[in-house]
C-alpha cells in the first residue's frame, strides 16, 4: 500500500522523496492517500487508492526548511 500510495503521488512531501517530482505540490496533493480493498462474493480483488480531503485547522500547512 505504501508503494502503490507514494506511486500514486506526484510530488516530493516530508520524508517521501522522488527524484522525477522533486517539489511539494500542495494545490493538486493537499489530501490522504486512501487504500481500499475491494471484494466480490467475499474472495477479495484488487486494491483501490483513492484521496480525501485534507482538513485545515488553524495551522496553514508549510514546507520544513532544515
Amino acid at each position: 500500500m505504501i508503494v502503490l500510495g507514494a506511486l500514486e503521488r506526484k510530488e516530493s512531501r516530508g520524508g517521501h522523496f522522488r527524484e522525477d517530482y522533486p517539489n511539494r505540490d500542495d494545490v493538486n496533493y493537499m489530501r490522504h492517500t486512501m487504500a481500499y480493498r475491494d471484494f466480490a462474493d467475499g474472495q477479495p480483488l484488487a486494491v483501490r487508492m483513492d484521496f480525501k480531503p485534507v482538513v485545515q485547522t488553524r495551522y496553514e500547512p508549510m514546507e520544513r526548511k532544515y
